[in-house]
């Protein structure tokens, strides 16, 4: 079942209501890509405070409007994707800047307007999943690859 602002893990009641709200798509975000939810919570408020204490006023409150947490992918909700924790994640020219993506996503996670914040956050997602980063150039050849594969 997906979280929202009514109904979300307990772990999450004391943060502020916009900390919370991202913290939310993070975690139904994290579920979809086959996240359990004892390591997805976790994660999800971790970055949602780190993401409140980096946003600038303009992108808070741009996420303020945007209503309630996003709804969960259909992708999601209609098969158990396991392989989509091995994705690697993507540094991106964008339209709006700099992109993070994982391999097989329609849309990137964060957009951001230098390089090497877009890269700081694909290295921390790449960091908890265990996986590899990959920064492009702007004309999109591969730059650089760096792994966090965890080996056990």
């Amino acid at each position: 079942m997906p979280w929202t602002m009514n109904d979300y893990p307990s772990s999450m009641k004391n943060l502020p209501d916009i900390t919370k709200k991202k913290a939310i798509d993070i975690a139904n975000s994290m579920l979809d890509e086959g996240y359990e939810e004892g390591r997805a919570i976790p994660i999800a408020i971790e970055q949602a405070k780190e993401w409140r204490d980096n946003a600038s006023k303009k992108e808070v409150e741009e996420y303020e409007d945007s209503g309630k947490p996003t709804k969960r992918s259909e992708e999601g909700k209609r098969y158990d994707n396991p392989e989509r924790l091995e994705e690697g994640e993507h540094v991106l020219s964008h339209e709006d800047g700099w992109a993070v993506s994982s391999s097989n996503a329609k849309k990137p996670s964060d957009v951001f307007g230098k390089k090497e914040d877009a890269i700081k956050r694909g290295r921390e997602i790449a960091k908890n999943k265990g996986t590899s980063l990959t920064i492009h150039k702007e004309n999109g050849d591969v730059q650089e690859k760096q792994n966090y594969t965890n080996e056990s």
